[in-house]
């Protein structure tokens, strides 16, 4: 599996965030705490957006790190991603990602029969 495959199954590999951290671009980072704060109702800063990837060693955006209940829960199981949870269809948690995001779920589930 792609390493870049969040455990919700998001692609972090064109995540502006990990993109922001990657490219080292400032601009994006403004760009994306904007976004982010009007979309979450919440202030985020330019600072917190640095991430390297969900399952990749290194950096994470505060939320990331910290708050999602999605990779929070897949590290407490150790699974590779919720694909390989025989909870998947049926977990609130993950369910807003899968349910709004077709690609997302393809990818689980590709996960979960590997």
């Amino acid at each position: 599996m792609n390493d870049y495959i969040a455990y919700c199954g998001l692609d972090c590999e064109v995540c502006e965030a990990r993109l922001a951290t990657v490219n080292n671009d400032n601009e994006l980072r403004i760009k994306v705490s904007k976004e982010w704060s009007e979309l979450n109702g919440v202030e985020i800063t330019p600072e917190m957006i640095n991430c390297s990837g969900c399952r990749i060693p290194g950096v994470k955006t505060p939320y990331c790190d910290m708050l999602c209940l999605i990779r929070q829960c897949a590290r407490e199981k150790q699974m590779e991603t919720c694909g390989g949870c025989p909870e998947m269809k049926y977990c609130e948690k993950v369910g807003a990602i899968i349910e709004n995001n077709p690609d997302a779920r393809d990818r689980l589930e590709i996960a979960g029969s590997e």
